[in-house]
């Protein structure tokens, strides 16, 4: 079989329009064949669209020898056009099928993927990533990405309705953004550089002018972690306020939470019945508990932990089956956040931030923000960096920066929250870990 060109030929409809409604209308269908079933003189054949599945039912006293010869040494995985006429039948999707007149063959499988594409689950993930445009073809994961676009409308519907305006800013800059995590490093013109962290300092900086900012990007963490939650290139949600601490930006959180969730079991109630997960909206506010409090927590629990300490793997899943759902873990020790957390009035040991859980998942951090430039100083020099290094953002501080505070929501894993997928990896389309840059 040879394969031919598009031409003049354009889709009239999507699978999800192929209705009893359209019985006896021409159509033209446009998607890549699923499957193939062969009863001798007729022949089923499901094309999968973005939509789902339309039946092209072919018999061979309707669209003749040639035609039906030529659909019958279809390849499952090609990509075709059909025309023809719908017929209302019941036991086709959505009560109706196409009987074609004419087909296209844009592109011909040459050879089977090496995993079950319309299976729910397939063991090696490698194996599917390494042909993640084909892995796409599954009905589970583009159910996670359609969900994927409605959280980032929802996200910024929301925030704009808060009057929050959305910024870009750089991903290459000239020193860390916050210390402790690890940087990639690369070459610009003739001096060194790194991929951003975060757009932590440039957020803070917008508050002056525009005071409530937000930005969908891409971060980058040269983190040496495999795990089935970490990423060297993550997106992350910023979001930061002007005139307000931590305890607000606590609460426009959780309300940007719901709202989303919301939006997503109103929008996406045929994605979450494929994923076969529930998406029940949580009580606000959300329960806060202090780092102290579940330091005492855990200890009665039998777990080996002191106060300063960060919750290990094993604290975070004692703490995750015993706290269900979301929750904040709220006034960290000072020297576990970053320098321009602001250290609470009267204890300099503790500091105004917060980490959002759902379950023993960490999917957001923020704090209120240290806004005179000798305390940014001095905390850090505490934590061994060194000031002059951050000229470019100590130097505004000389020019009035407002009190101010914010997160940072990491899109991927607060996807895995809403869909049930259990490997970080699947919540992204090409994941960049320590070990994968391809495709």
């Amino acid at each position: 079989m040879s394969e031919e060109e598009l031409g003049s030929w354009r889709r009239t409809h999507h699978s999800s329009q192929v209705k009893p409604e359209l019985s006896g209308s021409d159509v033209l269908v446009m998607g890549w064949v699923s499957s193939i079933r062969d009863h001798g003189n007729i022949l089923f054949v499901m094309l999968t669209d973005k939509d789902g599945e339309s039946q092209v039912t072919a018999k061979l006293d309707e669209c003749g020898k040639e035609l039906f010869e030529k659909i019958r040494t279809l390849k499952e995985h090609s990509t075709i056009g059909v025309k023809g006429k719908v017929r209302s039948i019941n036991s086709a999707p959505s009560g109706a099928e196409i009987v074609p007149s004419d087909v296209r063959v844009f592109s011909l499988a040459k050879k089977a993927p090496p995993f079950p594409v319309y299976s729910k689950t397939v063991a090696n993930i490698d194996t599917r990533l390494d042909l993640r445009a084909v892995d796409l073809r599954r009905n589970v994961l583009q159910a996670v990405f359609k969900i994927r676009h409605s959280v980032l409308k929802a996200v910024r519907e929301f925030l704009d309705k808060q009057g929050f305006i959305e910024v870009n800013t750089p991903k290459i800059i000239a020193t860390a953004t916050e210390g402790g995590a690890a940087l990639f490093p690369i070459f610009y013109y003739d001096r060194e550089a790194f991929l951003a962290q975060s757009p932590q300092l440039y957020k803070e900086q917008l508050t002056m002018a525009l005071e409530r900012v937000f930005e969908i990007g891409p971060i980058f963490r040269a983190e040496p972690s495999r795990t089935m939650r970490h990423l060297a290139e993550a997106t992350s949600i910023d979001v930061e306020q002007a005139f307000v601490n931590y305890e607000d930006v606590m609460s426009l959180l959780e309300q940007m939470i719901t709202y989303v969730m919301e939006y997503v079991g109103t929008h996406n109630s045929v994605e979450l019945e494929v994923l076969q997960t529930k998406n029940k909206k949580p009580n606000l506010p959300f329960p806060r508990h202090s780092y102290s409090e579940l330091i005492e927590l855990l200890r009665k629990e039998g777990e080996r932990i002191d106060w300063g300490d960060d919750f290990s793997t094993d604290n975070l899943k004692k703490l995750g089956s015993i706290l269900q759902g979301y929750y904040f873990i709220k006034d960290w020790p000072s020297a576990s956040k970053p320098f321009y957390a602001k250290p609470i009035a009267n204890d300099g040991n503790v500091c105004e931030s917060f980490d959002l859980m759902f379950g023993e998942l960490e999917i957001t951090s923020g704090s209120s923000r240290i806004n005179r430039k000798d305390e940014l100083v001095e905390r850090m020099k505490k934590q061994g960096l060194n000031p002059e290094a951050f000229d470019y953002h100590l130097r505004v501080f000389d020019y009035g920066v407002p009190p101010h505070a914010g997160f940072g929501l990491g899109l991927e894993r607060f996807l895995m929250t809403l869909t049930g997928v259990e490997n970080i990896r699947d919540a992204t389309l090409y994941p960049r870990d320590i070990d994968r840059l391809a495709p």
